[in-house]
């Protein structure tokens, strides 16, 4: 059975969590991908499990996005066929939020018109944030690769096209639903990011989850992007138990609380997961 234990009380900040047996150590850190710049967060049971790792494993590899031939697959998978725009998805009561949202951001409202949906709820989503002080270059992953050793193998969990297809192949009801969340709550999103924030600097991670995957109503959207994900993770961390070693695996906090967690899915496996921060 699974095993959560409190943090003691003088261990504060993002949660951790550990799987181990006699000769295998894993460590479970939950992380957020676009954080302001002057946030500290790296310290204590974090630091100290990261730089006696061997293995540090990511959803993607680092920098993968960055790569010409990634941003030419975004372009390529994100873009709408000839004769079709983003707008004439909607119906006229989303056409109407989605383009209130545009003009709240300062673009015009065919800004993303060749757009899929998935592709612009994306891009609104992160827009406020960089307009508001977050920076995705200052996200948890981009600390933890600097920190980690620079012998560690580095490993991931998912290629970068993997992650693109995870969308793109929404159906495209799922990809609406999945723009007009951005669209109808945009006035909300800095706020609603500042409470995951400390949530995730508080080490509430349960608090943390409900508030990331609250807008993910469609049961469609979060098979693919959260639950069969976490199944898939929680099945490569059995197998990499049976290889010695301490590994490090971040990946994004919402994956590892609520129903349907790595944590979870472990748990169906008989292994125990215990908290240690």
């Amino acid at each position: 059975m699974r095993t959560i234990n409190a943090p003691a009380p003088q261990q504060t900040g993002p949660a951790l969590w550990k799987v181990e047996d006699e000769d295998t150590t894993i460590y479970l850190f939950g992380t957020v991908h676009i954080l302001p710049a002057n946030v500290q967060w790296f310290s204590g049971n974090i630091a100290r499990a990261l730089e006696t790792s061997d293995t540090l494993v990511t959803e993607i590899p680092e920098g993968a996005m960055d790569e010409p031939a990634m941003k030419a697959a975004v372009v390529a998978k994100g873009t709408l066929p000839e004769g079709k725009t983003l707008r004439g998805l909607l119906n006229p009561e989303q056409r109407q939020q989605y383009e209130a949202a545009l003009t709240q951001l300062g673009a015009p409202a065919d800004a993303f018109d060749r757009y899929e949906p998935w592709l612009a709820g994306i891009t609104l989503a992160v827009m406020p944030l960089i307009m508001n002080g977050y920076d995705p270059e200052s996200g948890a992953e981009s600390v933890i690769e600097a920190a980690a050793p620079a012998d560690a193998t580095r490993l991931a969990l998912e290629t970068a096209e993997q992650q693109l297809d995870f969308f793109d192949k929404l159906p495209p009801k799922s990809q609406v639903a999945f723009l007009m969340s951005s669209a109808k709550d945009l006035d909300r999103v800095v706020a609603m990011m500042d409470e995951m924030l400390n949530e995730w600097l508080e080490g509430d991670a349960d608090s943390l989850a409900a508030l990331m995957n609250s807008e993910m109503t469609d049961p469609v959207a979060a098979t693919v992007l959260l639950h069969t994900r976490n199944e898939r993770w929680a099945e490569w961390i059995d197998a990499r138990m049976d290889e010695p070693g301490q590994v490090f695996i971040a990946v994004g906090a919402g994956h590892l609380a609520g129903e349907k967690s790595v944590q979870d899915y472990l748990a169906q496996r008989d292994i125990t997961v215990t908290r240690i921060q």
